[in-house]
């Protein structure tokens, strides 16, 4: 596994010396977020690198654990893929995910192994207090957060996890400088085969450790940059099955805009507007190409193309037939699953409001970006009588 250190050098020189005239200006703001990730963030990466090393003395066998009939949902951003991913990591019987807990805290077999270890403590001795008050504690922190409900003991993307080696899409969000960024958004086009192999020899690896720490049979991943690593996934996990989904283009691009927007300005202090129009509208149409292009050329029963709409209008008849199609168990307790699902999306309120005539676009030139899109999928062109509502509660992402 190899870090990614001239990068981190980058953004750090960056960050400090020549952020003047770009969204990561050295404000007070910025300053602050600065100086607690460079205190916090290379000790816990220390601690994690020991910790993996420590796997590979305790835990060797790690390494040759299976990953049988992985499922990844792919897409662009903001289309269903949360919505999915978490309705599918109910089935706890069938899957497993990486959580923020496991993505941040302990990625490590290591570290898994010890927390366990102290849940066990805490339930036998504690009556689970220690439980409890981590709840509260995400409660007040992540739970606060309303774009996009989040919470250390949720299933997250675990694109997060390249973090890790400071080399995924997800070190844009922290350090938004993109000249200096490799071409993450056309991974399979733009990258080198040693360098996409070093990604996705660590991202395997960090998916063997999870499985062997839980043991659990099936994982299930949402990974939207995914849909740029598509061929390279398929490589590595050769007994993947792949569920992309499509959404409408009018209400997945000013979504995508707004989410990246507010993503990136947790950590920086940009002004007023709406950033990096031109490289999410770039991301978005290849985001929606390259998958489908690759689709198309290799047809399977492992893969599968679907309609958002489709998902959130009969979620039980869609899930069960891809469960028979990629061969994972019967569920009967299904029903049960959706309905939990669906109730808490429904509660959790966003409180971000937008629309795409405020990022400069209009209806006409956004149909006229997604051709293809529009055509394949037969998506509505015309302004649905409910759309200002549609697009001000995100309940579904």
């Amino acid at each position: 596994m190899k870090y990614n250190f001239r990068l981190f050098w980058r953004t750090f020189y960056r960050s400090f010396f020549d952020s003047k005239n770009t969204t990561a200006r050295l404000t007070r703001k910025r300053i602050i977020f600065l100086a607690l990730f460079y205190l916090v963030w290379p000790i816990g990466g220390l601690i994690h690198w020991f910790c993996f090393a420590l796997d590979d003395i305790l835990f060797p066998a790690y390494k040759n654990h299976p990953i049988e009939k992985p499922l990844f949902i792919l897409g662009n951003l903001r289309s269903g893929s949360t919505f999915l991913h978490r309705l599918l990591s109910r089935d706890t019987e069938t899957f497993t995910s990486l959580t923020t807990w496991d993505i941040y805290l302990t990625p490590s077999v290591t570290q898994k192994k010890f927390t366990q270890l102290i849940a066990r403590l805490d339930n036998k001795y504690l009556s689970g207090t220690l439980h409890k008050l981590l709840y509260k504690f995400d409660a007040a922190t992540l739970g606060k957060i309303k774009i996009h409900p989040i919470s250390f003991f949720q299933p997250e993307e675990d694109e997060n996890i390249h973090l890790h080696i400071w080399d995924g899409y997800f070190v844009t969000f922290l350090f938004p400088f993109m000249d200096e960024m490799p071409n993450y958004q056309h991974f399979d086009e733009a990258l080198s085969p040693a360098h996409k192999k070093r990604i996705m020899t660590f991202y395997r690896s960090m998916i063997q450790r999870h499985m062997y720490a839980n043991g659990k049979k099936y994982f299930v991943a949402k990974n939207p940059a995914f849909s740029a690593k598509i061929e390279t996934l398929a490589e590595f996990f050769p007994e993947a099955r792949i569920i992309y989904l499509a959404r409408n283009p009018l209400d997945m691009l000013p979504s995508t805009i707004s989410w990246i927007n507010y993503a990136r300005r947790q950590f920086t202090d940009p002004g007023e507007g709406f950033f990096y129009i031109d490289e999410i509208v770039d991301m978005t149409q290849h985001w929606y190409s390259h998958p489908l292009q690759y689709l198309d050329a290799h047809p399977s029963p492992r893969h599968l193309i679907m309609k958002y709409d489709d998902l959130i209008q009969r979620p039980e008849t869609v899930i069960r037939a891809f469960y028979e199609q990629f061969g994972y168990p019967d569920k009967p307790g299904l029903p049960v699953i959706i309905d939990q699902a669906v109730k808490e999306t429904l509660t959790f309120n966003s409180d971000h409001a937008y629309s795409y005539e405020s990022m400069g676009f209009t209806r006409e030139q956004i149909v006229a970006m997604y051709p293809e899109v529009f055509k394949r999928f037969n998506f509505e062109t015309r302004e649905p009588f409910v759309e200002s509502e549609l697009v001000k509660v995100e309940r579904k992402n």
